[in-house]
């Protein structure tokens, strides 16, 4: 697979210049339509990371794969964000996730879903903790503008259908929860938009991956 690698310089500077994460609510208000493509497209091997996840507490099936870019799906690359090794980078502006490998010279690329313009976030911090198929409880904030969701005030059950899928990371800084996540998702056709009233969304089999990858107390920065 191919990719455009991001220079320090054009990375930090151009994802700087747009808005960053949603608020965490983590839920989809739009689902954007997105042109199918053949499966045939899809390469064996990359069939095989998004397949189906059996021994999960809620069996994932495989991911849609064929409807995600190709440039949005999970690649090693160059270490081209400047940070060390185990930092998390989230580059809101081009809809990509990085997790930098041992040794600091690579990188696993993840595309993701953001937020929408009006909840935004972006900065350094710390993943504080991090939890299997967690519970969703919208912030009080996401209730007033939805009241629909207030059956979910003392949280919603993990599940396939859960806005916050199989993972979820927490981000805090200073000590204090942002309120922002790295999360799984159940909608393949949010992967490289700005569409949830969420945090930063990635294909439930990226946000294993990522899970197994980040420990706890991980740095993160957001641009």
């Amino acid at each position: 697979m191919t990719s455009t690698l991001l220079g320090r310089r054009q990375f930090l500077g151009g994802a700087a210049a747009l808005s960053t994460l949603a608020l965490a609510g983590c839920a989809s208000t739009s689902r954007p339509r997105v042109a199918a493509a053949p499966i045939d497209r899809v390469p064996p091997d990359v069939r095989l990371m998004y397949g189906p996840r059996p021994e999960e507490e809620f069996p994932l099936p495989a991911a849609r794969i064929d409807i995600v870019p190709a440039a949005y799906w999970r690649q090693e690359i160059d270490n081209t964000t400047g940070e060390k090794a185990g930092t998390v980078v989230v580059d809101t502006a081009n809809r990509y996730c990085y997790v930098v490998l041992p040794g600091g010279t690579r990188a696993m690329r993840y595309g993701v879903g953001i937020g929408r313009d009006g909840f935004s976030w972006s900065g350094r911090a710390r993943i504080a903790y991090k939890r299997k198929w967690p519970t969703w409880t919208p912030p009080s904030e996401m209730i007033k503008r939805q009241p629909e969701l207030e059956q979910y005030r003392n949280g919603m059950p993990p599940g396939l259908q859960n806005p916050l899928g199989a993972r979820a990371l927490y981000i805090f800084q200073n000590g204090k929860d942002t309120l922002y996540r790295l999360h799984g998702n159940p909608e393949e056709n949010s992967i490289g938009r700005a569409v949830s009233s969420g945090c930063v969304r990635f294909l439930q089999q990226d946000i294993i991956d990522v899970y197994e990858r980040v420990p706890s107390g991980a740095a993160i920065l957001v641009v």
